[in-house]
């Protein structure tokens, strides 16, 4: 059964697949896809069904022409997901969801997407290593990743860190991926650095999870309780306005300071708050890998 919260997107990868197994992006094995490679002689290419008569009639050593085409093939998608204590983060209101259970709906249709398409999936977790159980290989079982996924819903381990995604690129596949990286990315700039120097095989798109209640729709006046990212500690504070904008520019260089180490990498970040809406996914890849 496909949960509620699993709704598809549609993405596009910038480059053409090695893949040997048929699927929807260009590859580069030939075979029966709509891309055109060139014209080879029929014996090296026996495969009557691509006759080029035009060219047949103009080959000056009278050798019958076929058509090559790029095969349409298959790629492997990753759903990284950061189980860090930060991910933990909750906002005030009915509305209200920890950012580890955006995580679960975005990882979720990602799966989803993926068996759309016809991709092979893999879903990785970590905090301060790789979560073995909280992990899968590449496959095309869908529902076995949903169960998975699911287990987001009550994992709630606190005082753990982000070191683990330096483990990641192990669990992926040797050929090029595209990796969603799912996070609130609350961790060292030489970290993020890092792991992407890691990961520059893969096509990353990092998945930043950020809720406005962090540093935007704080208490106006008067005393409040925030919640350290890294140690899941709660301390309470007196807020006011100076402290309020003090906030709003502390996350304002932080999302500076992310985009310079993401463009460096190559790795366009999509910023996700509140409630997910697939078709932001879709439009994302539409503007930056179309």
């Amino acid at each position: 059964m496909i949960p509620s919260y699993a709704k598809p997107f549609t993405y596009q990868i910038p480059w053409k697949s090695s893949s040997l197994h048929f699927g929807e992006h260009r590859g580069t094995q030939r075979g029966l896809g709509f891309e055109y490679r060139g014209n080879v002689p029929l014996i090296d290419y026996p495969d009557a069904r691509r006759m080029d008569l035009r060219q047949t009639l103009r080959d000056p050593y009278e050798q019958i022409q076929v058509k090559l085409f790029n095969q349409d093939n298959t790629t492997p998608i990753f759903a990284v997901c950061d189980l860090s204590s930060s991910m933990q983060f909750k906002g005030q209101g009915k509305s209200a969801v920890r950012k580890l259970d955006q995580a679960k709906e975005i990882a979720a249709s990602i799966a989803y997407s993926a068996s759309e398409t016809g991709d092979v999936f893999s879903f990785v977790a970590y905090n301060q290593q790789v979560i073995e159980n909280l992990t899968l290989p590449l496959s095309h079982h869908l529902h076995q990743s949903f169960e998975v996924i699911e287990q987001l819903s009550t994992y709630n381990k606190m005082r753990v860190g982000s070191e683990g995604v330096l483990e990641v690129p192990q669990y992926l596949s040797q050929n090029r991926a595209l990796v969603f990286w799912i996070s609130d990315f609350h961790m060292p700039i030489s970290l993020i650095e890092q792991a992407l120097n890691a990961l520059s095989v893969h096509q990353v798109v990092p998945v930043v999870l950020w809720d406005e209640q962090e540093y935007k729709k704080l208490p106006k006046f008067g005393f409040g309780n925030m919640i350290d990212p890294e140690t899941g500690l709660s301390r309470t504070m007196f807020f006011r306005d100076a402290v309020r904008v003090q906030f709003e520019e502390a996350f304002a260089a932080r999302k500076q300071a992310l985009e310079v180490v993401f463009s460096r990498f190559d790795s366009q970040a999509i910023y996700l708050s509140g409630q997910f809406d697939a078709e932001d996914m879709s439009h994302y890849f539409e503007q930056f890998m179309s």
